[in-house]
């Protein structure tokens, strides 16, 4: 069955790095994949711009293709985005299909400090995004969690709907959403990282602006 992919983040703002990984991850696994902005991450500061104007600037980012889709569902939750929670509802809403949740490397190895960690697993496989050859250093207890679950196939995940752990290459960007903000603020237009779109509508940017 084909998978679905889960790449979610702040998007504060969205820029070319974000959208980038996602495609190729959907071009690896060859799967959809839901773009999904966090409503209050508990790991970081709130985002600058709004529910609404985040939403709005990915609605803009992903016009014209259908492989990365928008999936607002973060939020309209009250209280901190937990991944566990979305994938608990996207478990009960498509049954056994295999789910991958998209992680950068630096996120990945920080997962034992997320809430119900151990559960992921459970309900998805997940995709750790890296340079080619990058290989991060893991804590010793996600290196025992996850020993037995590597795979280096993506027809692995195809075969079950959760449990599993593949590295995914894709192309670096270096793209800073706070670099961007910080450009933003300065009067700068930083054109070939933000999706062009973002400046045919420049109210959009418009949270960045020093005032």
């Amino acid at each position: 069955m084909k998978p679905l992919a889960i790449f979610g983040g702040t998007f504060d703002p969205i820029h070319l790095g974000h959208l980038c990984v996602a495609w190729e991850a959907s071009e690896l696994l060859d799967a959809d994949v839901l773009m999904m902005p966090s409503g209050e991450p508990p790991h970081r500061p709130l985002p600058m711009a709004s529910a609404p104007q985040r939403l709005a600037m990915l609605q803009v980012a992903l016009r014209g293709q259908s492989r990365l889709i928008l999936d607002a569902r973060e939020l309209g939750r009250s209280g901190p985005s937990y991944t566990v929670d979305t994938l608990v509802e996207l478990r009960d809403e498509h049954g056994d299909r295999p789910l991958v949740l998209l992680l950068g490397s630096d996120a990945f190895a920080g997962l034992p400090d997320w809430h119900g960690w151990r559960r992921l697993f459970e309900l998805a496989h997940i995709g750790v995004l890296s340079r080619p050859g990058e290989q991060a250093t893991l804590p010793e207890e996600l290196q025992r969690e996850t020993v037995d679950r590597w795979v280096d196939d993506s027809t692995s995940l195809q075969s079950a709907s959760a449990g599993h752990v593949m590295a995914l290459s894709v192309t670096p960007l270096e793209i800073s959403a706070t670099r961007i903000r910080q450009l933003l603020a300065a009067g700068r237009e930083p054109r070939y990282q933000l999706p062009a779109g973002l400046f045919d509508a420049p109210e959009l940017l418009s949270p960045y602006r020093q005032r």
